[in-house]
Order: C-alpha cells, then structure tokens, then sequence
C-alpha cells in the first residue's frame, strides 16, 4: 500500500493542471482565459506551498515521520504551478514585452511581491536533489529557509492582488502566520530544553 501512496500523491497533485488543461482545450474557460489561466495557477501554487510547510508541524505533532517523504514532492508542486503562473503572465498575458514586465514588477507592488516569491522558490527548486543535499551540507538547510520568504510574499501577493481583506486572502495569509509562528515557539521551546538538560 505504501508504494503506491508517492505515486497516488503524485497524481493528485498532477490533476489541478490536467483539469486545466482539458478545460481550455475543451473551450471551459470564461471569456477571459489569460485570467482563469493566471488566476488558478497561482491558487494552486499557493496552496501546495502552503502544505509543503505544514508537513513539519504536522510531523512533529502526529509523531507521522513518513510526511517528512513528501515534502520535497509538494514544495517542487509548488513551483511547477507557480512556474506556470509566472509563464502565463509573461507569455500569454506580456507576450514576453520584458519592458513592460520590469515596469510592472517596479511600479506594481502585488508583482513585486510575486516575483519575490517566484524567484526565492529558484534556488529550492534547484537544490532539492539528494545531490545538493550532499554538496551543501548545514548549509542547505539555511538556503531553504527561503521557503518562509516566498510563503510570506505569496500570501502577500494574493492578498494586494485581489485588494480584499476578507476571505480565502486573509485565510491563506492566517495559515502562513501560523506555521511560521508554529516554527518558532518550537525552536524557542528546543532552545529552553537544552538550556535545562545543559544546566541539570
């Protein structure tokens, strides 16, 4: 059962961008496909990213060490859609009018926020092979920490693009603080527990 739980998650992390696809090759979307396009690719990237930095907190709570096997698999998810939003607005929305982009990305603080998203989900991305693992060694874990900066910037981001203080924005934002709060009180906690077993 436990081969086919990587493959199963695979898959069903697979099918947002397969459910769009059919739709737009089936004519589904609205009359604005660029925006059903942007829009969903970039919920989805948000969403896997989210759940990529629950998967600790969970693990630590459940006591579940198996979630730690996807985590890599849900953060590379995450970029893919997010790979696909940012394609989607510079092929399809921009047609790849790089003056137009940088002017948007300067004077547009939602942009802004965007890319800085996109661009700290890079390095991840490309150091997440057991191959990097091993060449960079302690430092690998402090390069991921940039996954805090572009949860924090994507929350941002969808929150300034839609211009609205209620709802799934504030939520997703809320789910983001958490877990970073979550991350925090844990390593406070560690810091207090060693200092006791040290002075003990």
């Amino acid at each position: 059962m436990h081969k086919l739980a990587k493959p199963a998650t695979f898959a069903v992390c697979l099918a947002p961008a397969l459910w769009l696809a059919f739709r737009a090759y089936s004519g589904r979307l609205s009359v604005n496909p660029i925006e059903d396009i942007t829009l969903t690719t970039g919920i989805w990237a948000l969403r896997f990213l989210v759940i990529s930095l629950a998967i600790t907190p969970l693990r630590r709570i459940s006591g579940w060490n198996l979630l730690i096997q996807y985590r890599r698999m849900l953060g590379l998810f995450a970029f893919f859609y997010a790979t696909l939003h940012v394609a989607t607005y510079v092929v399809l929305d921009l047609f790849f009018a790089w003056h137009l982009i940088l002017a948007d990305i300067a004077k547009r603080p939602f942009i802004t926020a965007g890319m800085v998203a996109f661009l700290a989900m890079v390095p991840l991305a490309l150091t997440s092979t057991r191959g990097w693992i091993r060449r960079l060694g302690r430092r690998w874990q402090l390069l991921h920490r940039l996954v805090y900066v572009s949860a924090i910037a994507a929350a941002i981001h969808y929150l300034w693009k839609v211009k609205v203080v209620i709802g799934s924005p504030v939520y997703y934002g809320a789910i983001v603080a958490a877990l970073l709060l979550f991350r925090i009180a844990w390593s406070v906690r560690r810091r207090q527990m060693r200092s006791q077993v040290a002075g003990a």
